[in-house]
């Protein structure tokens, strides 16, 4: 019988924490979602002062990151490259915004975590310090 990682909500909590201690130290503000394989969320905030698109959008980064196995900001490239609509891969929740990263434990996707509000590489970094947390591993060695 297989088996396959999950986020369980303690530790999501722990990742979206991180994100959110990283986010105020950078005196900024964002919306944070963490999901799981499926793309259902699993843990989510909407800090002060950010823009209220913002939460859907950090949702829908880590639904794409999950649902996907890449980062959210792929999907982007690959549309431009192609010329073509994200609405072509036939689901309106996927984004193709950098910000959206897999979590993956032991090589299997175990879900997402989806960071909005800031530039695309600021949420990507930040979605990638809590996807490192909840892989287990080092910060700043998260593999995307």
């Amino acid at each position: 019988m297989r088996t396959a990682p999950v986020i369980d909500h303690r530790a999501a909590l722990a990742a979206l924490d991180a994100i959110r201690d990283a986010v105020k130290a950078r005196g900024k503000t964002a919306a944070i979602a963490i999901v799981d394989a499926h793309g259902e969320l699993v843990a989510f905030v909407r800090l002060d002062g950010v823009q209220l698109s913002s939460g859907p959008l950090s949702i829908n980064k880590a639904y794409t990151a999950a649902r996907l196995n890449r980062p959210s900001r792929v999907l982007g490239e690959t549309v431009r490259a192609k010329g073509t609509d994200v609405a072509f891969y036939g689901d309106p929740r996927y984004a193709g915004f950098g910000g959206g990263m897999p979590v993956r434990i032991d090589g299997v996707v175990a879900g997402g975590v989806g960071v909005s509000g800031l530039s695309d590489e600021e949420d990507e970094a930040l979605a990638a310090l809590g996807a490192a947390l909840l892989q287990g591993d080092p910060p700043g060695t998260a593999n995307a």
